[in-house]
Protein backbone atom coordinates (compact mmCIF):
# COMPACT_ATOMS: atom_id res chain seq x y z
CA UNK A 1 0.00 0.00 0.00
CA UNK A 2 1.42 3.37 -1.08
CA UNK A 3 1.02 5.95 0.53
CA UNK A 4 1.62 10.02 -0.25
CA UNK A 5 3.08 12.62 1.75
CA UNK A 6 0.13 15.33 2.31
CA UNK A 7 2.19 17.28 4.50
CA UNK A 8 5.67 18.16 5.19
CA UNK A 9 5.08 20.57 7.58
CA UNK A 10 4.84 20.09 12.02
CA UNK A 11 0.77 19.36 11.79
CA UNK A 12 -1.53 16.92 13.02
CA UNK A 13 -5.06 15.73 12.21
CA UNK A 14 -7.71 14.52 14.30
CA UNK A 15 -7.73 10.17 13.90
CA UNK A 16 -10.65 9.59 16.65
CA UNK A 17 -13.98 11.30 17.36
CA UNK A 18 -13.61 10.16 20.95
CA UNK A 19 -11.57 12.79 22.89
CA UNK A 20 -9.86 10.05 24.87
CA UNK A 21 -8.80 7.99 22.18
CA UNK A 22 -7.49 11.15 20.31
CA UNK A 23 -5.46 12.55 23.83
CA UNK A 24 -3.56 8.54 23.61
CA UNK A 25 -2.42 8.75 20.06
CA UNK A 26 -0.53 12.04 20.62
CA UNK A 27 2.46 11.56 22.28
CA UNK A 28 5.20 14.04 23.71
CA UNK A 29 8.66 12.70 22.54
CA UNK A 30 9.77 13.00 26.14
CA UNK A 31 7.10 10.31 27.80
CA UNK A 32 9.38 7.45 26.55
CA UNK A 33 13.00 8.16 28.09
CA UNK A 34 9.96 8.68 31.43
CA UNK A 35 8.44 5.82 31.62
CA UNK A 36 11.58 3.60 30.23
CA UNK A 37 14.52 4.76 31.50
CA UNK A 38 14.10 4.38 34.90
CA UNK A 39 13.15 0.61 33.83
CA UNK A 40 16.55 0.31 32.38
CA UNK A 41 17.86 1.54 35.57
CA UNK A 42 15.99 -0.86 37.50
CA UNK A 43 16.47 -4.10 35.74
CA UNK A 44 20.36 -3.46 35.55
CA UNK A 45 20.54 -2.89 39.11
CA UNK A 46 18.44 -6.20 39.53
CA UNK A 47 20.87 -8.27 37.71
CA UNK A 48 24.12 -6.15 39.51
CA UNK A 49 22.44 -7.39 42.64
CA UNK A 50 22.65 -10.95 41.70
CA UNK A 51 25.48 -13.11 42.47
CA UNK A 52 24.90 -15.40 39.55
CA UNK A 53 25.45 -12.78 36.98
CA UNK A 54 28.74 -11.52 36.31
CA UNK A 55 29.62 -7.92 34.91
CA UNK A 56 30.94 -9.46 31.99
CA UNK A 57 27.77 -10.92 31.67
CA UNK A 58 25.36 -8.16 32.21
CA UNK A 59 26.79 -6.30 29.66
CA UNK A 60 27.06 -9.24 27.32
CA UNK A 61 23.65 -9.67 27.67
CA UNK A 62 22.72 -6.01 27.62
CA UNK A 63 23.98 -5.88 23.85
CA UNK A 64 22.37 -8.71 22.68
CA UNK A 65 19.18 -7.31 24.07
CA UNK A 66 19.95 -3.96 22.14
CA UNK A 67 20.71 -6.05 19.09
CA UNK A 68 17.54 -8.55 19.65
CA UNK A 69 15.64 -5.01 19.64
CA UNK A 70 17.60 -3.59 16.22
CA UNK A 71 15.91 -7.06 14.40
CA UNK A 72 12.34 -6.59 16.05
CA UNK A 73 12.36 -2.74 14.86
CA UNK A 74 13.45 -3.95 11.60
CA UNK A 75 10.50 -7.13 11.69
CA UNK A 76 7.64 -4.54 12.67
CA UNK A 77 8.21 -1.82 10.68
CA UNK A 78 8.90 -4.41 7.52
CA UNK A 79 6.07 -6.79 7.96
CA UNK A 80 3.47 -5.38 10.31
CA UNK A 81 3.42 -1.61 9.50
CA UNK A 82 3.39 -2.50 5.74
CA UNK A 83 1.50 -5.52 5.85
CA UNK A 84 -1.06 -4.30 2.93
CA UNK A 85 -4.57 -6.03 3.83
CA UNK A 86 -6.90 -6.13 1.62
CA UNK A 87 -10.62 -5.73 3.54
CA UNK A 88 -11.33 -1.99 4.34
CA UNK A 89 -11.11 -2.21 8.14
CA UNK A 90 -7.88 -3.70 8.33
CA UNK A 91 -6.38 -0.97 6.05
CA UNK A 92 -8.20 1.37 8.65
CA UNK A 93 -6.52 -0.24 11.10
CA UNK A 94 -3.39 -0.66 9.97
CA UNK A 95 -3.59 3.26 8.58
CA UNK A 96 -3.68 4.40 12.29
CA UNK A 97 -0.77 2.17 12.84
CA UNK A 98 1.47 3.54 9.97
CA UNK A 99 0.44 5.02 7.31
CA UNK A 100 -0.23 8.45 8.91
CA UNK A 101 2.91 8.81 9.65
CA UNK A 102 3.49 8.32 5.92
CA UNK A 103 1.21 11.09 5.20
CA UNK A 104 2.79 13.42 7.72
CA UNK A 105 6.47 12.56 8.41
CA UNK A 106 6.64 15.58 10.60
CA UNK A 107 4.54 15.22 13.16
CA UNK A 108 5.80 15.63 16.09
CA UNK A 109 2.99 14.74 18.13
CA UNK A 110 3.15 10.82 16.21
CA UNK A 111 6.82 9.83 15.54
CA UNK A 112 7.30 8.09 18.79
CA UNK A 113 5.03 4.89 20.41
CA UNK A 114 2.20 5.97 22.63
CA UNK A 115 2.65 4.18 25.89
CA UNK A 116 -1.22 2.32 25.43
CA UNK A 117 0.63 0.47 22.78
CA UNK A 118 4.26 0.32 24.35
CA UNK A 119 3.60 -0.75 27.41
CA UNK A 120 1.31 -3.85 26.77
CA UNK A 121 4.33 -4.77 24.08
CA UNK A 122 6.88 -4.05 26.92
CA UNK A 123 4.93 -6.87 28.97
CA UNK A 124 4.83 -8.91 26.07
CA UNK A 125 8.23 -9.26 25.38
CA UNK A 126 9.39 -9.49 29.07
CA UNK A 127 7.19 -12.78 29.53
CA UNK A 128 8.85 -14.36 26.34
CA UNK A 129 12.65 -13.16 27.28
CA UNK A 130 11.74 -14.80 30.89
CA UNK A 131 10.46 -17.57 28.98
CA UNK A 132 13.46 -18.16 26.88
CA UNK A 133 16.23 -17.22 29.06
CA UNK A 134 15.12 -17.62 32.49
CA UNK A 135 15.55 -15.23 35.32
CA UNK A 136 17.99 -13.44 36.39
CA UNK A 137 19.24 -13.70 32.70
CA UNK A 138 16.62 -11.99 31.27
CA UNK A 139 16.90 -8.63 33.27
CA UNK A 140 20.03 -7.47 31.47
CA UNK A 141 18.94 -8.32 28.07
CA UNK A 142 15.34 -6.93 28.19
CA UNK A 143 17.22 -3.67 29.85
CA UNK A 144 18.88 -3.74 26.88
CA UNK A 145 16.21 -4.56 24.84
CA UNK A 146 14.26 -1.41 26.49
CA UNK A 147 17.45 0.65 26.04
CA UNK A 148 17.31 -0.57 22.15
CA UNK A 149 14.02 0.66 21.87
CA UNK A 150 14.16 3.89 23.59
CA UNK A 151 17.27 4.72 21.16
CA UNK A 152 14.70 3.76 17.85
CA UNK A 153 12.00 6.09 19.17
CA UNK A 154 14.91 8.97 19.99
CA UNK A 155 16.22 8.58 16.80
CA UNK A 156 12.95 8.65 14.65
CA UNK A 157 12.06 11.88 16.43
CA UNK A 158 15.59 12.95 15.70
CA UNK A 159 15.52 12.48 12.08
CA UNK A 160 12.45 13.96 11.59
CA UNK A 161 12.86 17.11 13.79
CA UNK A 162 16.58 17.81 14.19
CA UNK A 163 19.01 18.84 11.22
CA UNK A 164 21.81 16.01 12.07
CA UNK A 165 24.75 17.74 10.16
CA UNK A 166 27.20 15.69 10.23
CA UNK A 167 28.48 11.73 11.24
CA UNK A 168 26.64 8.91 11.88
CA UNK A 169 23.48 11.18 12.83
CA UNK A 170 23.42 12.68 9.62
CA UNK A 171 24.06 9.34 7.47
CA UNK A 172 21.28 7.92 9.73
CA UNK A 173 18.96 11.04 8.91
CA UNK A 174 19.38 10.00 5.54
CA UNK A 175 18.93 6.90 5.40
CA UNK A 176 15.34 6.68 7.21
CA UNK A 177 14.63 9.89 4.91
CA UNK A 178 15.15 7.92 1.72
CA UNK A 179 11.98 5.34 3.05
CA UNK A 180 9.64 8.23 3.42
CA UNK A 181 10.46 10.00 0.17
CA UNK A 182 12.48 7.63 -2.84
CA UNK A 183 11.35 3.87 -1.92
CA UNK A 184 8.75 2.84 1.14
CA UNK A 185 9.43 -0.71 0.58
CA UNK A 186 13.41 -0.41 1.41
CA UNK A 187 15.27 0.99 4.35
CA UNK A 188 13.29 -0.21 6.92
CA UNK A 189 15.88 0.44 9.80
CA UNK A 190 15.66 2.97 11.75
CA UNK A 191 18.33 3.21 14.85
CA UNK A 192 20.53 0.25 12.49
CA UNK A 193 20.43 -0.40 8.77
CA UNK A 194 22.19 -3.41 9.59
CA UNK A 195 19.14 -6.09 9.20
CA UNK A 196 18.05 -4.00 5.65
CA UNK A 197 21.82 -5.19 4.51
CA UNK A 198 21.35 -8.67 5.40
CA UNK A 199 17.98 -9.11 4.16
CA UNK A 200 18.27 -7.56 0.92
CA UNK A 201 16.44 -4.09 1.36
CA UNK A 202 19.07 -1.77 1.69
CA UNK A 203 18.48 1.37 -0.50
CA UNK A 204 19.72 0.43 -4.27
CA UNK A 205 22.06 1.92 -5.96
CA UNK A 206 20.43 4.25 -8.12
CA UNK A 207 19.49 6.15 -4.80
CA UNK A 208 22.54 5.72 -2.23
CA UNK A 209 24.30 8.66 -3.95
CA UNK A 210 20.97 11.03 -3.60
CA UNK A 211 21.31 13.70 -0.61
CA UNK A 212 18.25 13.15 0.68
Amino acid sequence: MAYRVVSNKDETVRLFKSDFLEFFSRVHPGVPVIIYLPLVIYFLYRAASDSLVSTGGIVLLFFAGMLAWTLTEYLLHRFLFHFEPRKEFWKGIFYLFHGIHHEYPNDSKRLVMPPAVSIPLALLFYALFYWLIGRPYHEPFFAGFVFGYLCYDLIHYATHHFSMKRGIALYLRKYHIRHHFQDEKRSFGVSSPLWDYIFGTSPQKKTQNNPN
